[in-house]
């Protein structure tokens, strides 16, 4: 049952992401960057309501681990060449400060 949890929640997840890349991506791959920020911000607020069992599987691995991308980030960074490094730098502080305040809302 959990399988089937996590999988439904990235079928929800993957799909939201490929829409906001498609419509955000340009010169930049703010799509990218805001698919990372808003899944860094739901974690945070799953985490700090100690969401566990099948919402966590749905939520949090699922939709989540559907939304957010990791390898995306990687091969952007590298394609953007020197402004790589300010977008991964964007990414992680962005990204770490949604989980927080995330955290901190919830």
């Amino acid at each position: 049952m959990t399988v089937l949890l996590v999988a439904l929640g990235a079928a929800v997840g993957a799909p939201l992401r490929y829409l906001v890349a498609a419509r955000l991506d340009r010169d930049l791959p703010l799509g990218t960057l805001a698919v990372n920020v808003a899944g860094s911000f739901v974690l945070g607020v799953l985490v700090a309501r100690s969401v566990g069992g099948a919402a966590w599987a749905l939520l949090g691995v699922g939709f989540c681990g559907g939304l957010t991308t990791y390898s995306s980030f990687a091969v952007q960074t590298v394609r953007l060449r020197w402004r790589g490094v300010a977008y991964a730098v964007v990414t992680v502080v962005a990204s770490v400060a949604a989980a927080a305040a995330g955290y901190a809302l919830a």
